[in-house]
């Protein structure tokens, strides 16, 4: 009798200590931050208070506390929610700004050192920090750059480092065209002919290859760095030659496809609180030199469209911008403009439960027709 007692009593403690961890864990508070544009056309409205916006998790309203108009890195207003004329909750909102450009071209485009050249010109701060992805490599500035070398000097290093490593890191690419060039001049026997050119192609298409875990280290890497992350990808049309002779099924074997779960990736990216700014330049590479006989006639297979869906939905999802053009500068100051001024509102969510999953946000204005970019919502764990 005495050991069911004890059993009993030891059941009855353990009990109420999972209890109290369930109690505890369902009164953790979490304060979500929401970066978000506002736009009537292409103007950005800087007017609208707390009480103009409306926010819902999972279709839930939830109450807004703070809501701050941040242009470049100034907190220029802040509008808190009050009782008994004191703010309930007051911020802190991080607004240093982290830029990343990162190009992905299988041929240098001039139009993107115009794009480097108004980026130090008119939007690089001495706080700011930068990180530059070329084809083949990774380059940091920060504090330190601006205090050794002038903007021009870092915007010509920067031009001259980015057109090197694109031809560094494409030249097996050219290498690839020119064996295939060469191929059709030569009176293989067909079948073998045909497969020979097909393994080229098939290289070619890969040549730009980006994975799951590529994308998720990426956003990884993002998520730690305080204040506001803003990435601009400039991602060239990508082509390849197509088979001669080929039919309907061959070009379909030799189209690219996403090797990575896109709707992962975005809920990654958006959770990150990163602004993804997705530029697609539209100017088609140079393959051949035209003026040999077999290129002429040789059609293009454009490998774009996976990759270029992928990331616009990750923009849309984490309140980027989508812009598509041949010319990449013209593209990046819209882009790089319409970050540069946004709101950032805090709530607390209502039952909030660190389970893992994907909480869906949804911003709007009240009353008003205007364009709202934020992201897509956040993984409560």
């Amino acid at each position: 009798m005495k050991k069911i007692a004890g059993h009993l009593i030891l059941l009855g403690i353990l009990f109420f200590f999972l209890s109290a961890q369930e109690i505890q864990h369902e009164a953790i508070a979490i304060n979500i931050e929401v970066a978000v544009r506002v736009f009537d056309g292409k103007t950005f409205i800087d007017t609208l208070t707390i009480n103009d916006f409306e926010v819902l998790e999972e279709g839930i309203e939830q109450k807004i506390e703070a809501v701050y108009l941040i242009k470049k890195t100034k907190i220029q207003k802040q509008d808190e929610l009050m009782e008994n004329e004191k703010p309930i909750k007051t911020f802190a909102p991080k607004v240093s700004r982290n830029f990343v450009l990162v190009f992905e071209s299988t041929e240098y485009v001039p139009k993107t050192a115009d794009a480097i050249d108004y980026f130090f010109q008119n939007v690089m701060e001495s706080g700011d920090t930068l990180l530059v992805t070329t084809p083949a490599k990774s380059y940091t500035f920060n504090k330190r750059s601006f205090g050794r070398y002038s903007r021009e000097e870092i915007a010509s290093q920067l031009k001259n480092k980015l057109r090197k490593d694109t031809l560094i890191a494409n030249r097996k690419f050219k290498s690839l065209l020119k064996e295939y060039e060469s191929l059709l001049q030569v009176p293989f026997e067909q079948d073998l002919h045909k497969e020979t050119l097909k393994g080229i192609l098939r290289q070619l298409r890969d040549h730009i290859y980006l994975s799951e875990k590529k994308l998720s280290d990426f956003s990884d890497y993002l998520k730690t760095m305080e204040g506001q992350k803003h990435v601009f990808i400039f991602y060239q049309k990508e082509v390849i030659p197509s088979l001669p002779d080929a039919d309907p099924f061959e070009i379909m074997d030799l189209q690219k496809d996403v090797t990575f779960d896109a709707g992962k990736i975005k809920r990654a990216f958006s959770d990150s609180s990163i602004s993804v700014n997705f530029i697609f330049i539209t100017k088609t590479p140079e393959l051949f030199d035209m003026s040999m006989e077999p290129a002429r006639d040789i059609d293009k297979i454009d490998q774009s469209a996976q990759i270029y869906n992928a990331f616009r939905d990750i923009a849309v999802a984490t309140g980027g911008i989508v812009d598509s053009s041949a010319n990449a500068e013209s593209s990046f100051q819209k882009a790089v403009n319409a970050s540069e001024n946004y709101y950032l509102l805090y709530y607390t969510p209502k039952e909030y439960i660190a389970d893992g999953k994907f909480r869906r946000i949804e911003v709007k204005v009240k009353g008003k027709n205007y364009k709202v970019f934020h992201r897509a919502g956040y993984i409560a764990d």
